[in-house]
């Protein structure tokens, strides 16, 4: 691996790292709710891809800038997750919504471009992206997903747009497969027919096993 120029390398801590626990998938899928539930079990702390400040910042992005430089801004607030993970899992387990999967599949989903296209774009910045513990892929039926997406009360335009622009959630679908393939930390977690606390379980069994 090369190494970065001193200023942009990643800042480590000497205590031991804790486990680092990432739920990607669609939007609506339970993510959130999923991330609620461990990071309450484990005493985790837990955050959001993109965490603040950008989060206030997305939507005009979004509206205004080009696909590549929104491509920077959501780079961007990856290396900041990152760093926030470096720190926070110095004191105990870090339970992330989205992440870096969840960069490249949304954005080659939105634009149209190849998976391969994106991962290549990011690939110089890995070096300095936090290895998850494990990456747990959320997946349920469509029919499922739009009885969660009725349900939830928090709805923004991209969770409109996964089921109203023609093509959006075959395409992110795909793409989340894709990503999945190339990524050493994946497991598929079918959500289907299990509540919250069931999926919770697995989770935590699942980690268990292979952190012993």
């Amino acid at each position: 691996m090369t190494r970065m120029p001193p200023p942009y390398e990643p800042f480590y801590y000497e205590t031991p790292a804790h486990p680092t626990i990432v739920l990607e998938g669609v939007s609506g899928i339970g993510k959130s709710t999923l991330a609620s539930l461990l990071a309450s079990r484990l005493k985790a702390s837990t955050l959001h891809t993109l965490p603040d400040p950008h989060t206030d910042w997305s939507t005009e992005v979004n509206r205004k800038l080009r696909p590549l430089p929104q491509l920077g801004f959501y780079l961007s607030g990856l290396l900041h997750a990152s760093d926030r993970i470096r720190h926070a899992q110095a004191h105990g387990p870090v339970v992330a919504d989205r992440y870096l999967s969840s960069v490249i599949a949304c954005h080659a989903a939105v634009h149209r471009v190849p998976v391969d296209t994106v991962t290549a774009l990011v690939a110089p910045f890995r070096p300095y992206v936090v290895l998850p513990t494990r990456t747990y892929y959320l997946r349920c039926s469509e029919d499922r997903l739009r009885d969660r997406m009725t349900t939830t009360t928090d709805v923004k335009s991209d969770d409109t747009a996964l089921l109203n622009v023609p093509g959006r959630l075959p395409r992110l679908l795909e793409n989340f497969a894709r990503v999945a393939d190339n990524d050493s930390t994946a497991v598929w977690l079918d959500t289907d027919d299990k509540t919250p606390a069931e999926l919770a379980d697995w989770v935590l069994t699942d980690l268990e096993h292979h952190v012993a």
